[in-house]
């Protein structure tokens, strides 16, 4: 059919390819929460202080974040690759593209964040301080409770981020789906490749999707 043959692919390397992709996207994913919830954290306090110190941390973590967002990834992971061999030492494979996926991720998840915290309610917040909690207490036991729903949305659209992202590191030789279809499907011109490359994406995308909505329906009403 529109002269496609499926029965040449080696699915061997697809399935392995596949798991190379949930791979990069899981670590990545979970090393960007763990940097970014934190510095979202920070921008969103720093922001509110009336400390000039605050204020000036602010405005530089702020627009560090923002260099770091403005930069498309595949710039971004070619100009890492000296960082990235210093840090892992490789620049190629799963390894070899975590710490610029999570580069690029962390500042995008760290204003996802930010934005989750400014909705909660500042009367709670208040609150919470008028009864003697410090601010470590409003933290974990009011902001990050209270804005649950938003943050998991944000990881929820950060992993599909870190989808496209670990197709783009197929470029420099990051392996996964991308590299295969980049390799095979472009320079050899197998479509087959490519199709059933992209179909293999389209699916774990919406997999994450639905999975990040039912979380955050399930917190919400609570």
């Amino acid at each position: 059919m529109w002269g496609l043959d499926f029965s040449q692919l080696d699915w061997n390397e697809m399935t392995q390819a596949s798991y190379d992709t949930l791979s990069m996207m899981g670590y990545s994913l979970l090393f960007t929460i763990v940097i970014g919830l934190p510095l979202g954290i920070i921008l969103y306090m720093t922001a509110r202080s009336n400390s000039l110190v605050f204020r000036w941390t602010y405005r530089v973590i702020s627009f560090v974040v923002n260099i770091l967002r403005s930069i498309p990834f595949v710039i971004l992971i070619i100009s890492l690759l000296p960082l990235t061999k210093l840090i892992v030492g490789t620049t190629l494979g799963v390894t070899g593209t975590i710490p610029p996926l999570v580069i690029g991720a962390a500042p995008f998840f760290a204003r996802l964040v930010e934005t989750s915290l400014r909705e909660v309610d500042w009367g709670v917040i208040e609150a919470a301080h008028a009864m003697g909690a410090s601010t470590g207490q409003v933290v974990r036991r009011v902001l990050l409770p209270e804005s649950l729903p938003g943050l998991i949305a944000g990881a929820t659209i950060t992993a599909v981020t870190l989808v496209s992202y670990t197709a783009m590191s197929g470029m420099v030789g990051g392996g996964g789906l991308g590299d295969l279809a980049i390799r095979f499907g472009y320079y050899r011109y197998e479509k087959e490749v490519m199709i059933i490359a992209v179909l293999f994406m389209i699916v774990l995308v919406q997999i994450l999707q639905m999975a990040g909505d039912r979380l955050v329906v399930h917190f919400t009403r609570k």
